[in-house]
């Protein structure tokens, strides 16, 4: 194969090494950054909200100790070392129309449950401390290989958590998400609308009719 440049010049390339730039133009498929593509799509929906006075939703702070930082010009630093001070809660807290809204996001590849080793027991505490105040709290669910996203109450959650002792059961199924949740179909803006699932969750709380 010969490539012709426009200066007239030209560069003949055999088959093996054809094949060997293509290969090298080929990404390896990676997994590592599929949660924080959840975690965007919900940034910028937040985003959306704040800009159209709609919500103020924020992502909550890590809260990191940093230990050592190395300068290696006096415009730049380089964080060497650091540690995590306190284990964090839930994901995302603010206010939506004079209500309190706290919530964690969750995503899995699984098809037919969500685990709940994606969920830490301080989580869970801190999920029954918000209910406790009677705040919104909940759980936004996504399943990766479905692209399917789901709105589930916590207290749902927090009830099933508690039950793996006495059922032995180790995940939610995609069936008690599907009757307990309110699925949320992601749009163009909002990415995630996931308000659409609070002010059905709201209304159906209102007329006792959520999870029948």
């Amino acid at each position: 194969m010969v490539i012709r440049y426009p200066n007239g010049q030209s560069t003949t390339y055999d088959d093996g090494k054809k094949q060997k730039m293509q290969e090298k133009l080929i990404k390896p498929k990676t997994y590592a950054n599929r949660g924080m593509r959840f975690e965007e799509a919900i940034n910028e929906s937040n985003l959306y909200y704040l800009n159209r006075k709609l919500a103020v939703i924020h992502k909550k702070p890590t809260p990191v100790q940093i230990v050592k930082v190395d300068y290696p010009r006096r415009s730049a630093a380089v964080i060497k070392e650091a540690y995590f001070r306190e284990a964090s809660t839930t994901d995302y807290n603010g206010v939506y129309q004079g209500q309190y809204i706290d919530f964690e996001a969750k995503e899995t590849q699984n098809k037919t449950s969500f685990p709940f080793k994606n969920f830490h027991p301080h989580q869970i505490k801190h999920m029954e401390d918000c209910l406790e105040q009677a705040g919104l709290c909940f759980v936004l669910l996504w399943f990766s290989s479905l692209q399917r996203c789901f709105f589930l109450d916590s207290k749902c959650l927090v009830s099933q958590w508690h039950l793996q002792k006495e059922t032995g059961k180790k995940s939610l199924t995609l069936a008690y998400i599907e009757t307990n949740g309110i699925e949320i179909i992601p749009t163009i803006a909002p990415r995630i609308p996931y308000l659409k699932a609070v002010d059905q969750f709201l209304t159906m709380k209102e007329n006792d009719e959520y999870g029948k």
